[in-house]
């Protein structure tokens, strides 16, 4: 049986599908207040597990989960990320790892938030303009001074996790990832051996038509939607892996949840196993476009 939790850092008990806030509409209107219900459903349904980042609105989608979501429950955990800032003469977002900007961006993090404590903060990237050590120093020290619970990574390398854990130790890394999209498998592994937790950005992507053919026959065979087929494959990978799936729609948002619920049996896992596309190139670059607030 797919376990439904999983201890972030060995002690903070999620549940394995979370929520993604990035495609949350902040601005003000209809489409915010249904942004408002969305998180909260997400709430009613058992979701402890929501993923926000500063780069998200510039802290906009940060304040939008405390509208909703303040006083938290209990055991609700709001993760979020530094170290992409509006930097340089254009004010352009960029990779800012400098460590005066990471603790700047804790610190208006936790007032945003309005917490005494990140329980998780996550690295959004490595800057390759700033030392590793600098960086992930930084939020050793940050986590040292209690403003930090956990400390979590995002778009690495197996070598640069292995860096990093040389300075503290990490709960999280966030890379791309899902059905049809395996590049960071050795990172997953990687994660998998040391007990980290991984949470797939992107955890449903279509590739080819035959890929999409595929997954749309076992979603028929389960009577389930592909999207569902997609989550359930995530969480039955590893029970490391932690899917934060993202909508701005009540029906999506129910729909993804239902996922926990599905079983793959193994002849359908092993036929869903054979779709993985080979890696594409510049799917960072893409995701960095995809997340400008």
């Amino acid at each position: 049986m797919t376990a439904t939790v999983f201890r972030i850092g060995g002690d903070l008990e999620v549940r394995r599908l979370g929520f993604g806030a990035m495609h949350l509409t902040t601005e003000p209107g209809p489409a915010r207040t249904t942004s408002l219900a969305v998180a909260r459903r997400a709430v009613e349904l058992g979701v402890n597990l929501i993923d926000t980042a500063f780069l998200y609105g510039g802290g906009a989608n940060e304040e939008l989960l405390v509208e909703a979501l303040h006083p938290y429950p209990a055991g609700l955990l709001v993760t979020t990320k530094v170290g992409v800032a509006q930097s340089g003469p254009d004010r352009e977002w960029q990779l800012d790892g400098r460590p005066a900007v990471l603790r700047d961006q804790v610190e208006s993090a936790l007032r945003r938030l309005r917490v005494e404590r990140l329980e998780l903060l996550q690295l959004h990237r490595i800057d390759p303009e700033t030392p590793l050590a600098d960086q992930i120093g930084t939020l050793r020290e940050l986590r040292d001074e209690g403003k930090i619970g956990r400390i979590g990574l995002s778009e690495v390398t197996v070598g640069e996790l292995d860096e990093a854990r040389a300075i503290v130790d990490i709960a999280t890394v966030q890379n791309r990832y899902n059905l049809l999209d395996r590049e960071h498998e050795p990172v997953l592994e990687a994660c998998e051996a040391a007990g980290i937790g991984f949470l797939p950005w992107r955890p449903v992507a279509w590739g080819d038509s035959g890929a999409r053919a595929e997954v749309a026959a076992v979603a028929t065979e389960l009577d389930a939607s592909p999207t569902q087929v997609a989550l359930a494959w995530l969480l039955g990978r590893s029970p490391v892996v932690l899917p934060i799936p993202g909508t701005s729609r009540t029906a999506h948002l129910e729909e993804n949840l239902a996922a926990a619920d599905l079983h793959l049996p193994a002849p359908l896992r092993d036929r869903l196993d054979l779709l993985a596309a080979p890696p594409r190139t510049g799917a960072a670059g893409e995701e960095a476009r995809q997340e400008q607030p």
